[in-house]
């Protein structure tokens, strides 16, 4: 009877583990029957509007198994602390231009209008369930806090993977906020979390939220997927489109390339500026993240007139050295005649002002 009891025992510690409230919840009820009403709800789970496989024909996932853990990934941390400066958080905006705060990664606040916007925040050690499993936040890049953001007006969520949204980051962060905008789905999670759901906007493709009549989001399509435990694509994966009176930004969040971009700069561009992912890409997952490349493309397509690229700097969550994803995207940008902004984790970019362009990542 011992293999039994053992069996049992670890049958219970599973389902306890996988039922932890970090995990979040599924869709159900009238949230669920919304997404399957979706025109990319299909077989089950939420598409792309593009065929996406999660990697390319002929590579299985013992390859990136195998890639990902036993080859040689030099330079995947930097060799000593990243510098910082630190930022002010929760004063009003320098001047009446907006003003954008990178913290890492993909976690930035905006200051426009007199109302703080804060995108994906992460501020937990490691985008992981466990705080002992996964890759580590680089050294140096601790530098805020969650609990050091008070009054957000509106939080923004793209999607649920653990590197855009962190269950700790949230508990501390989501009472300070008046309004969240988000995929829709992620409100199931948030839900879980004791989030109130009067405050969760959760957009459809194409759809559009205006809160304090002064800022209006419209989610967009990325190319990308989600999920927290085992079953993908319950949930919905965004861009944000970002306007007020006078400006418009795009808020990218995770996705591959592709002709999306374009049909983006042709419905809601120019934009201002773009902040879209730079890094955590890899030929084994081609199509749900762009290479640096690529990026500066998505720019061009998107029509703005600056691009600033976020999804790297913080954790090194693919194989290449920390700082490539930087150093490819402004050599392509310069090719491209693309302007392209590198402000210093914690550095306070005033828009049409500040136009940071140091390559500071080689002093580190």
């Amino acid at each position: 009877m011992i293999p039994i009891y053992i069996f049992l025992l670890l049958f219970i510690l599973f389902f306890i583990i996988i039922n932890l409230p970090v995990f979040g919840r599924l869709p159900k009820g009238k949230r669920l029957n919304l997404i399957r009403h979706l025109s990319n709800y299909r077989d089950g789970a939420l598409q792309n509007l593009s065929v996406t496989p999660m990697q390319p024909e002929g590579v299985s996932f013992f390859d990136i198994f195998k890639a990902y853990f036993f080859g040689k990934h030099p330079n995947k941390m930097p060799l000593k602390p990243l510098s910082f400066l630190k930022p002010d958080l929760n004063d009003k905006p320098q001047s009446d231009l907006p003003e954008i705060i990178w913290f890492g990664h993909s976690s930035y606040l905006i200051k426009i209008d007199d109302k703080r916007i804060l995108v994906d925040p992460v501020f937990s050690k490691r985008p992981s369930p466990f705080s002992f499993i996964g890759s580590k936040a680089f050294p140096g890049t601790d530098f805020v806090k969650a609990e050091e953001f008070l009054n957000i007006d509106v939080l923004v969520i793209t999607h649920d993977h653990y590197d855009h949204l962190d269950y700790q980051s949230i508990l501390k962060i989501a009472p300070h906020t008046k309004k969240i905008v988000t995929s829709i789905g992620v409100g199931a999670h948030l839900e879980r979390w004791g989030v109130a759901i009067e405050k969760v906007n959760e957009l459809c493709w194409n759809a559009t939220a205006e809160l304090f009549n002064a800022v209006k989001f419209t989610a967009v399509p990325a190319r990308h997927f989600t999920g927290r435990k085992f079953k993908r694509n319950q949930t919905l994966w965004s861009a944000f489109v970002l306007e007020t009176a006078d400006y418009k930004i795009f808020l990218g969040g995770d996705s591959g390339y592709d002709a999306h971009f374009e049909k983006i700069g042709n419905d809601h561009g120019p934009f201002d500026i773009a902040l879209l992912e730079c890094g955590q890409y890899n030929e084994f997952w081609p199509y749900i993240h762009m290479f640096p490349e690529q990026t500066v493309q998505a720019a061009l397509d998107l029509k703005t007139k600056i691009l600033m690229p976020v999804h790297w700097g913080k954790f090194s969550l693919a194989m290449h050295p920390w700082n490539e994803p930087i150093e490819r995207i402004t050599a392509e940008a310069a090719k491209k005649n693309v302007q392209v902004i590198t402000p210093r984790l914690g550095e306070t970019v005033i828009l049409n002002k500040d136009f940071p362009s140091r390559k500071w990542w080689l002093d580190e």
